[in-house]
């Protein structure tokens, strides 16, 4: 996957309608590897039940009074018994702020999984995870963390998979007119403009702006009338989309910074060590030289 920190954030600046606005901020310690995210939600919860459709693409959610969602403690719990071996700071404070706002997603009453939004997550994952010391370690992470959530993580992978493959064959004009072919990705977003205009359930989120925003990487189509186009095809409020993007690449920035100063950090404990490994070597040569010298003067 490309990475969303090299794509023409340019061109979505020239299409931003507003600032990210101050019930989420994000922001970067100076004297740290740590990335705080605080985001306010409204939190409505909701049990879940897998749909049986062909395509196996989506996840229909229902609610009744009986409903007993998991809290947020228990689902973090849960992603640490999943995963038992320590996570380096940097990452670990971004993904437990991280599963906190996407617990609040899950549990909306209005959420429904859909691609888009399991494309958006993946997207954010990757990145944020990107650099990650080991390959294996990180999807045992990824795979850990959307079993805590209570959802299948191998949809998500495969999601993203098809949407991202479909869209490398569209272009900007195929791509926002979708609601005119058939297919079963055309079937997907057939459903969420539905929904997202009011004929069914729908919980935007800044994983579906993410979303979005890589099916215009991937189609060649990041010019911002084409955004446009496609949040009107999808129902979607565009300055929404706009808002959330502009955090989502500040939140990056400050993540490359932090990573950093942690390569920064692990870079000079490792010249430290081995400075000090030199010294006791040279030490020890001193030592036994000085020794053989006591011994040969007997």
């Amino acid at each position: 996957m490309a990475a969303v920190t090299s794509l023409s954030f340019s061109a979505l600046n020239q299409c931003s309608e507003r600032k990210a606005t101050a019930s989420s901020t994000r922001f970067l310690g100076s004297n740290s590897g740590a990335v705080r995210l605080r985001t306010n939600f409204y939190n409505q919860y909701v049990g879940v039940r897998s749909s049986n459709s062909a395509s196996k693409m989506v996840i229909l959610c229902m609610s009744s009074e009986t409903d007993i969602p998991p809290t947020v403690s228990e689902t973090k719990s849960n992603f640490l018994k999943a995963y038992k071996r320590p996570i380096p700071s940097v990452y670990n404070t971004v993904l437990q702020e991280l599963i906190v706002q996407q617990h609040l997603m899950r549990y909306k009453r209005s959420y429904r999984y859909d691609p888009v939004f399991g494309l958006g997550f993946v997207t954010v994952y990757d990145q944020l995870m990107e650099g990650y010391p080991s390959d294996e370690d990180r999807e045992a992470i990824f795979q850990a963390y959307i079993r805590a959530l209570k959802e299948d993580p191998d949809q998500y992978r495969i999601n993203a998979q098809k949407l991202e493959e479909w869209t490398r064959a569209q272009n900007s004009t195929s791509l926002v007119e979708f609601s005119s072919r058939e297919g079963e990705i055309e079937g997907i977003l057939k459903d969420i403009a539905e929904r997202a205009g009011g004929k069914g359930d729908f919980s935007y989120s800044r994983f579906f702006a993410v979303g979005l925003f890589r099916l215009l990487e991937l189609a060649n189509a990041t010019e911002p009338t084409v955004l446009e186009k496609l949040c009107a095809a999808l129902n979607v409020n565009k300055r929404s989309v706009d808002r959330d993007l502009d955090v989502y690449r500040n939140l990056l920035s400050k993540l490359v910074q932090a990573k950093e100063l942690l390569k920064e950090y692990v870079d000079r404990e490792k010249k430290k060590r081995e400075e000090r490994t030199d010294s006791q070597k040279a030490n020890e040569a001193i030592t036994k030289c000085m020794g053989q010298y006591q011994y040969s003067g007997l």
